[in-house]
């Protein structure tokens, strides 16, 4: 199945569920579950949120994670950084790369902005595979990440 099909479907379900409860950590867990068990080369998948200028771990599944992440290095600073999303097809000749998992081959990372258009934190997915990430998820994680505080 193309991976536009799975995320709209994903979405459909994502704003249904969001019908009952407009608490953004609720929000985030079930955007994990269902991107995680529905897109089969996600090894890892969670939230970074930003809090006193510290990336802390939200929401995940997967492998453990890194409960915070050294500052202003790897991906998920980057994607803080530039408010937009980075894909990263090997982790391995990233700069400063954050390896919590050292499964991990490829990563994408996309912003999440707060009600008041700030960054709140990011998304972050792993792949165990090299270049699992492309446009595609680039463009359909913005959409889902964008339910996250939408009333």
């Amino acid at each position: 199945m193309r991976k536009e099909v799975i995320y709209e479907r994903i979405i459909e379900q994502l704003k249904e569920l969001f019908e009952k409860t407009d608490d953004p950590v609720a929000r985030m867990a079930t955007i994990n579950a269902l991107l995680y068990h529905k897109i089969d080369y996600y090894f890892w998948c969670g939230f970074y949120l930003l809090k006193d200028d510290e990336l802390i771990v939200g929401p995940y599944q997967g492998p453990l994670a890194c409960l915070k992440l050294a500052h202003h290095k790897g991906v998920c600073w980057a994607g803080v950084r530039e408010k937009k999303p980075v894909i990263v097809p090997d982790v391995h000749q990233f700069p400063d790369h954050i390896a919590c998992d050292e499964r991990s081959q490829s990563e994408i990372v996309v912003p999440v902005f707060g009600p008041d258009g700030s960054v709140y934190g990011v998304i972050d997915v792993d792949s165990d595979k090299l270049a699992s990430f492309d446009e595609t998820d680039s463009c359909y994680l913005q959409k889902v990440v964008g339910l996250i505080f939408e009333k």
